[in-house]
């Protein structure tokens, strides 16, 4: 199985909230902002502080955990999409070494986080945000073992977990818009790998539509609050995988406009011009 597919897993981390306190929800906003824009010790300090409020609030922890993912993700350099465009380039790439203390830190966050859910989930078993944070934990999870462990099974495991989990959230709150970029991303993966090998995981109760995993990746990059940005650049990378760059490019010029201080969206742009230069 091609890992480069692995890219749309990474953004299932930067879900957020849609129901909830309003104050609370634009306090966890500013730090997924921050995790946007790569200001990540800030991102930090705002998902700190809000944990401290809302002590029992499984959302503190697995924003903690996404805000750890994402700067290691930028770290060893698997966010920039130029390794994600041609499978080979992201197959060829070097091997990581991740940070030991990092990863005990993020899978503890992690455990905490799926402990607070559970225990939400006990006395209100149709709670969204504890629903969703039980998403992300799972989302978070295959994350790490596809990208860094580079363990494809065990995180295909995880994403259809974290699918099972937001289509169950869905039901409950069909306007928890977010939550459509876990199933898009699972509809995504199964449904681009090719034929033999998506028909071999189809036995083992993996689906996927291609199509229909875009369509709910648009969903998000519409509707969703904090999401909106990542699905877009989601769209981004599938329009170049797609041989469409010059949607990617528009896409991209939108967030690098919006988010400033991030590079890499000025990065991927500079890439594409260079190689229509070319033509």
């Amino acid at each position: 199985m091609s890992r480069a597919i692995w890219l749309f897993l990474s953004f299932s981390l930067f879900a957020a909230p849609v129901n909830g306190q309003a104050g609370a929800t634009a306090e966890l906003e500013r730090g997924y902002r921050d995790l946007y824009a790569l200001r990540f010790d800030d991102a930090q300090r705002q998902f700190e502080q809000w944990s401290s409020q809302f002590p029992t609030d499984a959302r503190g922890p697995v924003s903690q955990a996404a805000g750890d993912l994402f700067a290691e993700l930028n770290r060893l350099g698997v966010l920039e999409a130029q390794f994600f465009e041609k499978d080979r380039t992201f197959e060829s790439r070097p091997k990581l070494k991740p940070d030991v203390q990092l990863r005990a830190r993020f899978y503890d966050r992690l455990a905490r986080a799926e402990q607070l859910a559970g225990q939400r989930l006990k006395v209100a078993p149709s709670d969204p945000d504890a629903l969703f944070a039980v998403t992300l934990v799972y989302g978070l999870r295959a994350d790490y073992s596809a990208l860094i462990q580079k363990e494809n099974m065990k995180a295909l495991k995880d994403t259809r977990r974290a699918a099972e989990s937001a289509e169950r959230l869905l039901k409950i709150a069909p306007t928890y818009y977010d939550a459509y970029l876990a199933t898009g991303i699972s509809n995504y993966l199964v449904g681009s790998l090719f034929a033999p090998l998506r028909w071999f995981l189809r036995l083992g109760g993996y689906t996927g539509d291609r199509e229909e995993g875009l369509r709910h990746l648009e969903i998000t990059a519409r509707q969703g609050r904090l999401l909106a940005p990542f699905a877009r650049l989601l769209l981004a990378v599938a329009s170049l995988r797609a041989g469409n760059p010059a949607r990617a490019r528009q896409i991209l010029v939108s967030l690098r406009d919006q988010f400033p201080s991030n590079p890499l969206y000025a990065n991927e742009i500079a890439r594409i011009d260079a190689r229509a230069a070319k033509r």
